[in-house]
């Protein structure tokens, strides 16, 4: 299941990647709601934020380690492990592998998704920060609650 999750977050990426670098000019920008949302065709060589721009090769290795690791991750927990983390461990790794396509195929990775107020986004920028929070919101208030209750019942 968590497999699925990760190949239908990357077609995801990818499709509306691909509709973008097809039907707009970089830098054309095209507003959904005037001042609030625009969908706005730019390239990022960079990390988030565009931090580490040309660093291609560690924003290609650092990724593609990462998303091996949580993949045999999932393998290995899928039956012992709860739901929550493997989801949101999926949207990690779902979210690094469309960068990490990107990067590979065309050498920096296409943002479009432009709040005007924050830098412009992905899909998989969302996957990976909802991940993120999801697995923070587990370890420190789901998984944290699990430990103090072991740690009652042993003493």
């Amino acid at each position: 299941m968590y497999y699925i999750l990760i190949l239908v977050l990357v077609a995801a990426d990818q499709t509306a990647k691909h509709c973008v670098r097809t039907s707009m000019c970089l830098g054309e920008s095209v507003p959904v709601i005037n001042n609030v949302l625009h969908i706005t065709y730019v390239s990022n060589n960079g990390g988030a934020f565009s931090i580490l721009q040309g660093q291609t090769a560690l924003l290609i290795a650092v990724p593609a380690v990462l998303a091996a690791a949580i993949a045999v991750y999932i393998h290995k927990n899928r039956k012992s492990s709860r739901a929550l983390p493997l989801v949101a461990l999926s949207l990690i790794c779902g979210g690094g592998m469309g960068n990490f396509i990107d990067r590979v195929r065309l050498g920096a990775v296409v943002d479009f998704i432009d709040f005007r107020v924050f830098p412009v986004f992905n899909v998989a920028d969302i996957c990976v920060c909802c991940g993120c929070g999801l697995l923070f919101l587990h370890m420190v208030f789901l998984d944290r609650q699990g430990r103090v209750k072991n740690e009652g019942a042993e003493q």
